[in-house]
């Protein structure tokens, strides 16, 4: 990647390799930390969840950076800005799938990005279970290492026009039950999609896109600390990401969460992806009037 003159950056060779280092550290940290008590408590009244081992990781992670990096920004899941730069920046998040953690499924991942004037150069998945770990960096591929930082290029699988999709859905934490757009595009999945995954691990869904074990992703309103490291690795492993009404993405840091809404997929389906969610449009007024079940309603 090319710098502007007089305006100094990392070597993303070797911000690459520490950041497959690190997040390898954290997960190695989360993946023992799973076999003993686990402490979790609510930290937003939507039911998401931290535990002692997204704390724990998360400052592994930051200590790190801010030790090799101190003139960077550092943005991180669980304790927010660690320092401000309006250039180059760090996403980190520290276990993505705590919720799975907490009910003993072992289905989460590390996710660190590098972001330059919001927008992502770097990205790094790492599955503490599986013991891979993903990459990929703006204008040079995304890349798989196995046991450690060595990298061999990622070969996304060859999946034929399938009639009908395997998809994955993420929506943030902060949507609400009676959210009519939320609901409209749900129906709009569930009704025309041959299997609608719902990960709780967005990156993970990330990761299954890159490689091709997955025809999509639909995002509504989704978190932004994950979405970086994600949509970069799908992007270099050649896929497309666009807006819900299939314009262009904008994938810089700090949006709003109306600006985040996305469908990814690969090139030569994406316009059929478009086109469903884009129909969620025209139910959407019907689905506005229906009243969520309460859980008080069934007893719970």
């Amino acid at each position: 990647m090319d710098v502007e003159p007089g305006r100094p950056g990392p070597d993303l060779r070797d911000a690459h390799r520490f950041a497959v280092e690190a997040a390898q550290a954290a997960g190695r940290l989360v993946r023992r930390g799973t076999r003993g008590e686990l402490r979790a408590r609510a930290k937003s009244a939507s039911g998401d969840l931290v535990t002692d081992l997204d704390l724990a990781a998360e400052r592994l992670i930051v200590g790190r950076i801010r030790a090799r990096w101190p003139e960077h920004g550092v943005i991180a899941e669980e304790g927010g800005e660690y320092a401000a730069n309006d250039s180059w920046a760090w996403l980190v998040d520290p276990l993505d799938g705590t919720n799975n953690v907490a009910i003993g499924l072992p289905t989460y991942v590390v996710g660190i990005a590098l972001c330059d004037r919001g927008s992502p150069v770097l990205g790094v998945v790492h599955d503490p279970v599986a013991g891979r770990t993903w990459s990929a960096v703006r204008g040079q591929g995304a890349f798989v290492h196995v046991d450690g930082p060595a990298a061999q290029p990622l070969r996304t699988r060859h999946r034929p026009v399938p009639p009908a999709p395997v998809l994955a859905w993420t929506q943030g934490y902060e949507v609400r039950r009676d959210d009519s757009t939320a609901r409209a595009l749900k129906v709009v999945l569930d009704s025309t999609a041959r299997r609608v995954l719902q990960l709780w691990a967005p990156l993970l869904s990330w990761v299954m896109l890159a490689r091709g074990d997955i025809d999509g992703i639909v995002g509504y309103r989704p978190e932004a600390v994950d979405l970086p490291a994600g949509m970069l690795l799908a992007a270099e492993a050649g896929m497309v990401v666009r807006a819900l009404d299939g314009g262009w993405f904008d994938d810089r840091y700090g949006r709003p969460a109306d600006r985040r809404s996305f469908v990814a997929g690969p090139p030569e389906t994406i316009d059929r992806l478009v086109k469903l969610v884009t129909a969620a449009q025209w139910i959407e007024p019907k689905v506005r009037h229906l009243t969520p079940i309460s859980l008080t309603t069934v007893g719970w």
